[in-house]
């Protein structure tokens, strides 16, 4: 990408696309464009094709999502399913229609099949069942992905699709129903601390196994790979690195702080058992991350504190 190309970040108020923007503006890249919500709602395919012929972005990236934990996704199948597909196929079809030179979709490790060999590398995509926690959320990412694929197969696009492993960092999600596993543990465990709580009890049994990485090296993966990678597969992001729930919930309790004890509720669902990236990719095109996770999450337990409202 030129230093003065014009580069849309579809979603920059979000965790990821913020990252991007930062990312972006470190390298020294100046043409931005972004659009908040208000401004364009991008399910709305008539503002957003109105948008590209307009602007014409000649690099997209898309980070725009409905996102939510487990609670969130069960509660709301539809809800994540239509948001989700109608907002990719909107800005993809439309960055296509409109020439965009390069478009890079973000994604999710979702999509790998709930039993997938481990650590899962990109081509046992679609060779198994989903986690039925977040199947809606996952068809969804799915759908933009293969849309991509199609397109450069079609068309000759050159368009690239990430998937992440669980991400974290600052303009995280921390409501007590809706958020992810560390997010909501940074929540539970400085309100705990606050109260003078003598336990916790957080979901499940502590046993599945995840991966984390920090927003901001996902988004410095982001803009290598839009300026390096050319390729119809996906490219996994992650650290190689895993760590169980309960470990996770420790590790948080150490950095907010809280000494109390922590229980297990066995009564609710604990998702996938395992959720291992294969990153061999990456490393091969020569990137690595950088934020190792206990110094990712005292940073955003900073994030955390700098900003009351979140931690309401």
């Amino acid at each position: 990408m030129e230093k003065n190309a014009k580069i849309y970040v579809a979603g920059h108020c979000g965790m990821v696309g913020s990252a991007i923007m930062r990312e972006l503006k470190r390298q020294g890249y100046t043409n931005l464009i972004t659009k908040t919500h208000k401004e364009l709602d991008l399910c709305r395919q008539d503002a957003v094709e109105k948008f590209f012929a307009e602007e014409k972005p000649e690099y997209v990236f898309l980070a725009a999502a409905k996102v939510g934990g487990i609670a969130a996704n069960k509660e709301a199948l539809a809800d994540f399913m239509y948001h989700n597909i109608t907002l990719e196929m909107n800005v993809i079809h439309s960055a296509w229609q409109n020439g965009c030179k390069r478009l890079e979709f973000l994604g999710s490790s979702c999509i790998y099949p709930r039993m997938a060999p481990q650590p899962m590398s990109e081509n046992c995509l679609l060779s198994g069942k989903l986690e039925k926690t977040n199947e809606a959320y996952a068809l969804a990412k799915i759908s933009g992905l293969k849309y991509c694929e199609f397109l450069n197969k079609q068309y000759k696009t050159d368009y690239i699709s990430v998937m992440p492993t669980n991400l974290y960092g600052p303009k995280d999600n921390y409501h007590p129903l809706h958020s992810h596993v560390l997010p909501a543990f940074i929540r539970r465990f400085h309100k705990a601390k606050e109260e003078g709580l003598e336990e916790v009890t957080c979901w499940g049994d502590g046993s599945p196994l995840r991966e984390f990485l920090y927003v901001d090296d996902l988004a410095n993966l982001c803009v290598f790979l839009m300026n390096h990678y050319h390729g119809n597969e996906t490219v996994n992001a992650g650290t190689g690195k895993e760590l169980s729930i309960k470990e996770l919930a420790e590790l948080v309790a150490k950095v907010v702080g809280y000494r109390g004890k922590i229980l297990w509720d066995t009564t609710k669902p604990n998702g996938t058992p395992r959720k291992l990236l294969d990153v061999s990719k990456a490393l091969e095109l020569g990137w690595k991350y950088k934020t190792e996770l206990e110094d990712g999450i005292q940073l955003v337990y900073e994030d955390f504190l700098c900003n009351p409202i979140r931690a309401e």
